[in-house]
């Protein structure tokens, strides 16, 4: 171990323990199992500001969480990931006048339970340790500084360096949790600037990812023959299926949770969903909705499962059957509104959202946020226009956009400061088919040529997709949640 100053050495002392619960005279901690104590080899678990967690301004009091000019951030995370993935990533904590830095973070699924596995690389002296915690009678795994690991890696800041196996199962989203100290070396534990931040990643493929792969797959469903056919973008192969009728409602969407997207179907007569799991394509069904109802499966509680949903314009009300368990009924919306529901708080959760197309100046939208329950309302587009919402930006939030038929461009609000950019793509007669086909965790603005059957899809990252696949009277499942 490096030999340091004695001021130095309190110093780290203070930033080491950074991230352990405020005053250590307690003991314990009312949220984790685990002894409380300060200790010069790295903070003690449970202090990331996870759920039944808490961090360190209770000890730094100089300044409010998340305050000072500087921050903690977390890049190199995939938007999605798939069962067995080894992801590396980074740490940084950063403020301009810190002298030495810390960190700890914790992976966790959307019940707070342990999340993969964490592992640092071979490095010599070690920049960070694995260590682990109990909370709230589960145990947690940790990753945090060492000693050797708290000396600023560029002027102002501090990067660790980690790696995340991910689950051997799909699980849903995975959130990160990570605290960060930023220390001005006085001796004290005074003046230190304290921040925390969360990422989130999720298992399983993209919208209507047949194969699980992370891509959305071209797709399609054949109305006389009740059949449904994909290109697999994992391998190239074809998929085909026979399931459902020309007069039921597809609603393809991730029922299982196993990162693939279910061939499933509604049917108006019975009210009854029809979902045939990808696992092992055998079929389960049962009642839920009415003739006049519109489905809306979405995943509502955020459990990585797809809910089914349906949206009664009769009432105005909304009826979601929550794969955790009991049912939402919220009344939300007018007669002529259509869904168009997606994530737009960034939570991992569906919120409820409409679409109204006869709005007093135009097409209008309007959202409550699963978040806070807050309703946001905008008005974007006309009443002519097709709605494509998405997360267009690769923030995590879904963008309020749509598409102009008359004219083939996109117009796609930013969810991060709603200013608007706009493009081309497509032309009169094309239906929207948007999706991820690359898998980069960013929706791309794609269409369908019904006369040729061909896609045309602008993918964010791998260039511009043309592709036959389909033939006339087919059904692109990509648009069947368009309104």
């Amino acid at each position: 171990m490096k030999k340091l100053s004695n001021d130095l050495r309190l110093k780290v002392l203070a930033v080491v323990s950074a991230i352990v619960l405020g005053i250590f005279a307690l003991g314990t901690t009312g949220t984790s199992d685990s002894l409380v104590m300060a200790s010069a080899s790295g903070p003690t678990p449970s202090n990331t500001n996870a759920p039944l967690e808490s961090n360190c301004t209770a000890c730094h009091t100089s300044f409010p969480l998340n305050s000072g000019t500087g921050g903690i951030a977390i890049n190199g995370l995939p938007a999605r990931w798939t069962p067995g993935q080894q992801i590396t990533f980074t740490v940084t904590t950063s403020q301009d006048d810190g002298v030495i830095y810390g960190y700890q973070m914790t992976a966790l699924d959307s019940q707070g339970k342990r999340a993969g596995t964490l592992s640092v690389p071979s490095g010599n002296p070690q920049q960070s340790q694995i260590v682990t915690g109990i909370v709230g009678g589960e145990s947690r795994q940790y990753a945090e500084h060492t000693i050797d690991g708290i000396l600023p890696t560029v002027f102002g800041s501090k990067t660790w360096t980690l790696t995340w196996t991910a689950p051997a199962q799909p699980i849903g989203p995975v959130t990160f949790y990570a605290a960060g100290n930023a220390s001005n070396s006085d001796g004290s534990t005074a003046g230190d600037y304290i921040y925390t931040k969360t990422a989130v990643t999720s298992s399983g493929g993209s919208p209507f990812d047949l194969d699980g792969d992370g891509k959305t797959d071209l797709s399609i469903f054949r109305p006389a023959p009740g059949e449904w056919w994909y290109l697999r973008s994992s391998n190239g192969g074809n998929g085909a299926l026979q399931f459902g009728t020309s007069s039921d409602k597809l609603v393809p969407a991730d029922f299982t949770g196993d990162g693939k997207t279910d061939v499933a179907f509604w049917r108006p007569s019975t009210g009854q969903w029809f979902i045939l799991r990808s696992e092992d394509l055998s079929f389960y069904a049962f009642p839920f909705g009415s003739n006049g109802d519109i489905p809306a499966p979405a995943d509502y509680d955020g459990d990585g499962k797809a809910d089914a949903a349906i949206f009664r314009p009769s009432t105005q009300t909304w009826y979601i059957a929550r794969s955790t368990g009991g049912t939402d009924i919220v009344g939300f919306g007018a007669a002529n509104d259509k869904p168009v529901i997606a994530d737009y708080d960034g939570d991992r959760k569906a919120d409820i959202a409409i679409f109204r197309p006869g709005g007093v100046n135009g097409a209008e939208w309007w959202i409550r946020l699963s978040s806070n329950l807050q309703v946001f309302a905008t008005q974007f587009g006309l009443s002519t226009d097709k709605a494509v919402q998405g997360d267009y930006t690769g923030d995590g939030k879904a963008d309020v956009a749509f598409w102009r038929p008359s004219s083939g461009t996109w117009y796609v609000l930013r969810s991060e400061d709603l200013s608007f950019f706009a493009f081309p793509f497509g032309a009169n007669g094309d239906v929207p088919v948007t999706g991820d086909y690359d898998g980069d965790g960013k929706i791309d603005s794609a269409v369908f040529r019904p006369t040729n059957a061909t896609w045309y899809a602008n993918r964010s990252t791998a260039g511009v997709l043309i592709q036959q696949f389909g033939q006339s009277g087919d059904l692109p499942l990509p648009n069947v949640f368009v309104p």
